[in-house]
């Protein structure tokens, strides 16, 4: 019996040696989905959003060896007399102005910092967006009415199977997915631990297989749709998206600090929300688009593709938010205005006619409450006006 009870010690010592191992093997995931639960934390959201490359794989995008463009300062805007009380009922981080290109305001706020790299989230979108513009022109893709199969092959099968490039820029692509934040289980929040525990996107994308609608008959906003637009990308250039993305744009905006995407863990760059820059590089990107795509005496983005992507196309319901290739329209909104945006509060508002960029960022917990964004919206309208008026 007493050898019997010294082998079960050793295989107990054995089990837990081996506990050990695989925790010691295995810490870096445990502690990435650690920190992926506790992100949105109302404690901890504001470090964290500042912080993403503490939760997550991250690749740098080269800003190149290039100065910086500057962004000259203009006379100081009075803002409206709510935008103090906005920005605290919104929990706003950074709020930065544009006139024509010069600083007009930037304050930042709850403890952030011009240095702080804030994740954009949604705001990633518009930029690949553009930087599809740019791999269209450049003769990569022949159409957007491809089948997103001919260059992401291994999409074949799945619920994208059918689908255009055209029906994924617009949010059209049919593929069931439930983007409920607040659901542990929802599809975003298991894409979210994929990302976290070093799993692929591509072959999550690919492992989608149900279908609400045939593509191109009905809108709904499905993140994963932007993942495919990637896919699509690279599969036509050979390349990867953040040294793409750091050739096209990133290194020719002159950016003055160095940004990054958060990653899965074979290296692909979360392109539906894993931008993180800082505010005025951010107003950059938004300047350079404002302006057709033209920046420093260079096209960056061609004029038509930046036209084609910011007007509402795609099947919304009537009298909702607009959408066009991975940009939004305001309801009701002129020729010429419009925006990206990201979950908790991140925008870059673009009015191209009064020439002005507003750039937010932001740890607003209550960011689906109904009304939040309408009422962003309306701020950003008053602050254009109030910039146009000085």
């Amino acid at each position: 019996m007493r050898h019997v009870w010294k082998r079960l010690g050793r295989v107990g010592l054995a089990l837990v040696l081996a506990v050990i191992a695989v925790g010691l093997w295995k810490r870096e995931e445990i502690t990435r989905l650690l920190a992926v639960r506790s992100l949105f934390a109302e404690e901890r959201i504001i470090g964290n959003f500042s912080n993403m490359d503490r939760a997550f794989l991250t690749r740098a995008i080269s800003r190149g060896d290039g100065p910086v463009s500057p962004l000259p300062t203009g006379d100081p805007v009075t803002l409206p007399e709510t935008t103090d009380r906005w920005m605290r009922e919104r929990a706003v981080t950074s709020l930065l102005v544009l006139d024509g290109g010069a600083i007009v305001h930037e304050s930042y706020h709850l403890g952030t910092s011009r240095n702080d790299r804030r994740i954009g989230w949604s705001i990633a979108k518009s930029f690949l967006s553009a930087l599809f513009g740019i791999v269209m022109a450049d003769g990569a893709i022949a159409s957007l009415d491809d089948p997103v199969t001919k260059y992401a092959p291994e999409l074949t099968g799945s619920a994208y199977d059918g689908a255009t490039i055209r029906n994924v820029l617009q949010m059209a692509s049919g593929v069931t997915f439930d983007e409920d934040y607040l659901d542990y289980n929802s599809d975003i929040n298991k894409m979210g631990r994929i990302l976290a525990l070093g799993g692929s996107m591509d072959g999550f994308a690919a492992g989608l297989r149900d279908r609400s609608a045939p593509p191109g008959e009905t809108w709904k906003y499905v993140s994963i749709d932007t993942h495919v637009i990637a896919m699509v990308i690279r599969g036509a250039t050979g390349r990867d998206l953040p040294d793409l993305l750091a050739e096209k744009i990133i290194a020719p905006l002159g950016l003055e600090s160095q940004s990054f995407y958060l990653t899965d863990g074979r290296g692909v760059a979360f392109a539906l929300g894993g931008i993180n820059m800082t505010t005025r590089d951010y107003g950059r990107f938004g300047q350079m688009i404002a302006q057709g795509g033209h920046w420093q005496g260079r096209q960056i983005v061609p004029g038509d593709w930046i036209a084609a992507s910011t007007i509402a196309s795609a099947p919304t319901e009537p009298g909702q938010l607009g959408y066009g290739y991975q940009w939004w329209i305001p309801k009701g909104a002129g020729d010429g205005v419009f925006m990206a945006r990201g979950i908790y509060g991140q925008y870059i508002y673009i009015d191209q006619p009064r020439d002005v960029v507003i750039v937010v960022t932001a740890a607003d917990r209550q960011f689906r409450e109904p009304g939040v964004n309408d009422q962003n919206v309306a701020m950003f309208h008053a602050i254009a006006q109030a910039v146009q008026a000085d």
